[in-house]
């Protein structure tokens, strides 16, 4: 194309900060207020992501991280980025990504699994207690509405009981759904997130520290 009167060729220096330009703007963060969980060989936790790039993502935290070395960050959907911790402070923590991700995708929020809560995979021994009498039970994972849990003892469908352990309040649940040993249980009261991921934090064995209440 011919350079009109007024137009001069392109100077190397110029060439360069219009580069820089680009690429901050190609890094520029989008808000997003989204919960999600991080996992690592050490467990899984509960986040919030805040802003969210073609490169990288921030964070909100309730307890400091683990310090595996290797660490995911799994949306709602199912969609599973690989991360590369950067920076953590204050509750807040800051990660590259380990590989390219699909930005359009993350931010339409559409994966394999429809919209629900974020479970966490964890073994937690619990106390059951009912009408029928008091049972042990593991719980496998549990979110803010419900929980799965293992228990050798026959436990009836709608059956009421009462879910605790040393680190858990005293939850008021239902059974919904059984499959062999396995039962799905609902909890007459919310979770509040913060008190779930500071809970399945500590046990993972992760030190929860007060300043990030």
């Amino acid at each position: 194309m011919a350079l009109s009167a007024n137009e001069e060729p392109m100077s190397r220096g110029h060439a360069a900060v219009q580069s820089g330009a680009e690429q901050r703007t190609a890094a520029r963060y989008t808000p997003l207020i989204r919960t999600a969980k991080i996992t690592g060989v050490s467990g899984e936790f509960l986040c919030v992501v805040s802003d969210i790039s073609a490169t990288g993502v921030s964070v909100r935290l309730f307890h400091p991280l683990p310090r595996d070395l290797s660490l995911n960050l799994e949306m709602p959907n199912g969609d599973t980025l690989p991360l590369e911790r950067v920076w953590e402070k204050d509750g807040r923590a800051g990660f590259r990504f380990a590989a390219d991700i699909d930005l359009s995708q993350v931010l339409d929020g559409h994966g394999r699994w429809p919209k629900r809560p974020i479970r966490l995979n964890l073994d937690m021994p619990a106390k059951l207690a009912g009408l029928t009498g008091r049972f042990d039970a593991t719980i496998k994972n549990i979110s803010m509405q419900g929980a799965q849990i293992e228990c050798p003892s026959r436990l009836a469908i709608d059956q009421r009981l009462r879910l605790s352990n040393a680190l858990l309040p005293e939850i008021v649940t239902k059974v919904r759904w059984r499959k062999g040993n396995i039962y799905g249980l609902i909890f007459d009261n919310t979770f509040q997130f913060a008190d779930l991921a500071k809970t399945v934090a500590l046990a993972q064995g992760v030190a929860v520290e007060k300043q990030l209440a």
